[in-house]
């Protein structure tokens, strides 16, 4: 599965961000290791004091000591200002797009996900250019739901976990076909713009390479960031 340029820019800006927040902060990084109990406590707190994710931690856990220097730290500063220049936007302006605090999660037949799945089919027009009649809309969440039964397709609810409560703020549609997997990321009209499309879009890979393994994901529907 592969990743489009601007999500690879954002993974490395992403790394590259940890890396220099953990040498300017490589005293209470040092005591968050020290502190835990074995070396997945110790990622978890990494994690959780740079604000990245587990996958940034861990690299930072294999930081060798020789690179602690100020020249690293010059040398980092500089990557980060140079991905930056090639952005479209920058993680503060839309922080979900981190992923931190967000999951994705399997789509379900609850009362819950079908409400979801009814607002985004709101969205959507058919040949007639009139939106999706309300049979229409439990006729294809039927069938998604049977296609996910057959493991021919993958659908995940986005949900923000950073409060005190979960909330669904998109959809993830993953289809076979063939080798491919055709991918559409929805998020909720009040949701967009903080880049919760971004960060699902990202999970999602993940996810489905754990579904379809050896498949390729073909986006088919730009994500709402």
């Amino acid at each position: 599965m592969t990743a489009g340029p601007q999500d690879q820019i954002l993974d490395r800006r992403e790394l590259a961000s940890a890396l220099l927040k953990a040498l300017e902060l490589r005293h209470e990084v040092l005591d968050a290791i020290v502190d835990s109990d074995d070396h997945e406590g110790a990622v978890r707190a990494v994690s959780g004091l740079l604000g990245t994710s587990s996958a940034n931690a861990e690299v930072v856990l294999a930081l060798q000591l020789g690179r602690l220097t100020r020249l690293e730290r010059d040398r980092l500063s500089d990557e980060v200002r140079n991905l930056d220049a090639t952005l479209k936007w920058l993680p503060d302006q839309r922080p979900a797009a981190t992923g931190a605090g967000v999951r994705l999660r399997p789509f379900s037949a609850s009362d819950s996900d079908a409400e979801l799945f009814r607002v985004r089919s709101a969205e959507q027009v058919g040949d007639d250019g009139k939106p999706w009649p309300a049979d229409r809309v439990e006729t294809e969440r039927a069938e998604g739901l049977r296609r996910v039964e057959d493991e021919s397709a993958a659908w995940f609810v986005c949900e923000d976990v950073s409060g005190d409560e979960p909330r669904s703020v998109g959809l993830v549609f993953g289809e076979l076909a063939g080798q491919e997997v055709d991918i559409a990321v929805w998020v909720a009209p009040d949701c967009r713009k903080h880049g919760y499309g971004t960060a699902a879009l990202k999970q999602s890979r993940t996810e489905l390479a754990a579904y379809f393994p050896g498949t390729v994901v073909v986006v088919r529907t730009p994500a709402g960031a």
